[in-house]
């Protein structure tokens, strides 16, 4: 989850709903559509994402639901948000770039590790592919939840997982993508041998308070050396750290 490096000044109030609360999904993707198309052409076509997949995945996406409620009034601006606990909802730029670096074709697996509020979810789920998420946090992960499935996701496109996203999933690896949404201090190398031929790794490295890379991997060959994959360095960035129990 991006870290809030914005100068507005945001609370970090915790706006987990209570058990019952229920999200109103049609009304939800119709609400707000000019300023998500505003925000789609104004902060994330005009810096160079242009995958029409990617920006049609965050134009239908109402970002708004995923927002606490104090917080509504900047649902559509180019920055993170607190979503309590220390986490965020991710900046939409950064969400865009990290879904476009994925690659996901229509009826790839995709690993995502940090459901956190569910909106990088639902970006991966608008691309076709099968999301398979991993949160740390159980409160997290329930209202997730509950929120992607009021918003009309299926179990066929999203499988949940309580865990510890270091250890990813490999019972049901390998996987086409894999969408790390916090900062581990070192590359999750459990992650890289869950890589399908070809799959992606997007990943944001780094220790908490210093310099982060977001990198991408992408397996060449057979076997976990460095020699079986493609690295690139995309740019410097600025994430909450990873939770983990290890």
């Amino acid at each position: 989850m991006w870290k809030s490096g914005s100068k507005t000044s945001v609370g970090e109030r915790s706006d987990i709903p209570a058990d019952g609360v229920r999200f109103n999904s049609g009304a939800a993707r119709l609400a707000r559509r000019d300023e998500r198309l505003q925000m789609v052409n104004d902060t994330i076509r005009s810096r160079g994402v242009d995958d029409t997949r990617v920006l049609g995945a965050l134009a239908n996406v109402p970002r708004h639901e995923f927002v606490p409620s104090h917080l509504q009034s900047l649902s559509y601006s180019d920055q993170p948000l607190p979503i309590g606990e220390g986490q965020t909802i991710s900046q939409p730029y950064i969400v865009a770039l990290m879904t476009f670096l994925a690659d996901l074709g229509t009826g790839q697996r995709c690993l995502e590790i940090g459901t956190g509020s569910g909106y990088q979810t639902a970006i991966l789920a608008e691309m076709g592919a099968t999301i398979f998420t991993v949160e740390i946090r159980p409160d997290f992960a329930r209202i997730a939840h509950a929120r992607l499935m009021s918003l009309g996701y299926e179990p066929s496109q999203i499988q949940y997982r309580i865990g510890d996203g270091l250890l990813g999933w490999p019972e049901i690896a390998p996987f086409d993508a894999i969408i790390v949404t916090a900062a581990p201090e070192r590359l999750p190398s459990k992650l890289l041998e869950q890589l399908a031929i070809n799959g992606r790794l997007v990943v944001p490295v780094g220790p908490p308070d210093g310099v982060q890379r977001l990198e991408r991997w992408i397996r060449r060959s057979t076997g976990n050396d460095a020699s079986a994959f493609e690295f690139t360095h995309v740019l410097n960035v600025q994430f909450v750290p990873l939770q983990s129990s290890m």
